[in-house]
C-alpha cells in the first residue's frame, strides 16, 4: 500500500458531526490518485503517539478532479474525532492510493437505471456514484433511497437537493428521517416495510438494473434479502459495510499441529518473509508483530485493504463481508480475519 504525504486544502463543515476534507495532489501524483467511483482512501497519521490508520470513501466524481472525503465523528471515534475538532488547512496527513472493490464504472453508450439504498455516512461512496451516473452517463437514471435521523443530520443534504434540481428528470431522491416527519420523505428506518413499500409502489413502475447498498450491517442485510425475495440477482446488488460486525468464534483448527504453531512464509512487495506463528495469531497480527509492511487498514474485515493469495496450506477466517466464493475458491483471504489451519503456509500479498 503506497502512501504519500498530503496538504489538506480545505474543510467544510457539513453537519455538527461530519466534515468534507479535500486534498491537494500535486501534478506529479495525478495519477496515482485516479480512481473509480465508489473507491476509498486510508488516511495515515499519529495521533497520541500512536499510529493510526482509518479507510473514509471518496465523494467526489474521478471526473471533478478533486479528491474528498466526508468524515462523520462517531462515539469512541479516535481518527473522525480527531478529524473533526483538530485538523485544519494546510496540515499534512498520508494517504494511500485509492482502493476499493464497491465501484461503479461508466458507460455513456448505456441507457439504464441504477438504484442506491444508503443510510448515514453510507452516502459517501454513494455521492460519488451518483456525480458519475449523472455526469458520464446522459441516458441514465439514478435513484437514492438515502435515511438519517433528521434533516440536519443528513450529510450532503443542500448539495443532494441541489443535484435533484439540476438533473430533474433523471435523479429521484427519497428521503428516510427516523426523528422527524417531513414533507415528500418517509418516516422510520430502511427496514423491510421501507423496502417493500418503495419497489411495490414508488418504483414499481421502474426496471432497476443495479442496486448499490452502503450503511450499516443491519439494513444491508435486511435490504439484500426483500430485493432478492423480488427476483433481483445477487449479481446485481453491490454493497459496502460503514460498521464492523461482530467477530464470530473462530473455527481455527489448532489440531493441525500438535503445539498450535504454523511455519509461515509471506510475500509482499517481492520480498519474503519466514517465521514461526500461533494459529491463535491472524496472518496480519502475525505479519505486523513481525513489523512487516503488510498493507491492512480497518482491521475489522471491512475493508480489501489487505486482500492476500494462500498459495500452500489453508487459513480460515473468523468472518467475511467481501470475499465471493470464487474469489474464496482462488485462495483469496482477508488476512486480518483469517488464521493459519495446516503446518505450514505461504502467503502472497503481491498476487492479487
Amino acid at each position: 500500500m503506497a502512501f504519500h504525504k498530503l496538504a489538506i486544502q480545505n474543510i467544510n463543515k457539513e453537519t455538527e458531526a461530519a466534515v468534507t476534507i479535500s486534498f491537494e495532489v500535486p501534478s506529479n501524483l495525478k495519477s496515482n490518485y485516479r480512481f473509480k467511483a465508489g473507491q476509498y482512501i486510508t488516511l495515515k497519521t499519529e495521533i497520541n503517539n500512536k499510529e493510526v490508520r482509518r479507510d473514509y470513501s471518496i465523494c467526489a466524481s474521478p471526473k471533478s478532479g478533486e479528491l474528498i472525503v466526508a468524515i462523520k465523528a462517531v462515539e469512541d471515534g479516535l481518527f473522525s474525532k480527531y478529524a473533526n475538532t483538530t485538523l485544519k488547512k494546510g496540515d499534512i496527513l498520508e494517504v494511500a492510493e485509492p482502493n476499493g472493490r464497491f465501484v461503479f464504472e461508466p458507460d455513456p453508450s448505456k441507457t439504464r437505471t441504477i438504484a442506491a439504498f444508503a443510510a448515514g455516512s453510507g452516502i459517501t461512496p454513494i455521492m460519488s456514484i451518483a456525480k458519475t451516473i449523472l455526469e458520464e452517463e446522459p441516458n441514465s437514471h439514478f435513484i437514492l433511497i438515502y435515511g438519517n435521523k433528521t434533516p440536519k443530520e443528513t450529510i450532503f443534504f443542500e448539495e443532494l437537493i441541489a443535484l435533484h434540481h439540476e438533473y430533474t428528470d433523471r435523479f429521484s431522491i427519497q428521503m428516510v428521517f427516523s426523528q422527524t416527519q417531513e414533507d415528500d420523505a418517509m418516516f422510520g428506518r430502511i427496514e423491510k416495510s421501507t423496502v417493500n413499500f418503495l419497489l411495490k409502489n414508488t418504483y414499481k413502475h421502474k426496471t432497476i438494473d443495479t442496486y448499490y447498498l452502503c450503511g450499516p450491517e443491519g439494513m444491508i442485510t435486511t435490504t439484500k434479502d426483500v430485493l432478492k425475495d423480488f427476483g433481483v440477482a445477487e449479481a446485481n446488488i453491490h454493497f459496502e459495510l460503514f460498521s464492523v460486525p461482530v467477530a464470530a468464534e473462530s473455527k481455527t483448527n489448532t489440531a493441525a499441529v500438535k503445539d498450535g504453531s504454523t511455519a509461515i512464509k509471506i510475500i509482499v512487495d517481492d520480498e519474503e518473509i519466514e517465521f514461526v506463528m500461533s494459529q491463535k495469531q491472524t496472518i496480519l497480527e502475525a505479519a505486523l508483530a513481525k513489523q512487516i509492511d503488510a498493507p491492512y487498514s480497518c482491521q475489522g474485515g471491512i475493508c480489501s485493504s489487505c486482500i492476500a493469495r494462500v498459495t500452500e496450506g489453508s487459513a480460515t477466517m473468523k468472518q467475511n463481508n467481501i470475499l465471493t466464493e470464487n474469489e474464496l475458491a482462488e485462495g483469496l483471504v482477508l488476512t486480518c480475519q483469517a488464521c493459519p489451519t495446516t503446518a505450514t503456509i505461504v502467503v502472497d500479498y503481491d498476487d492479487v
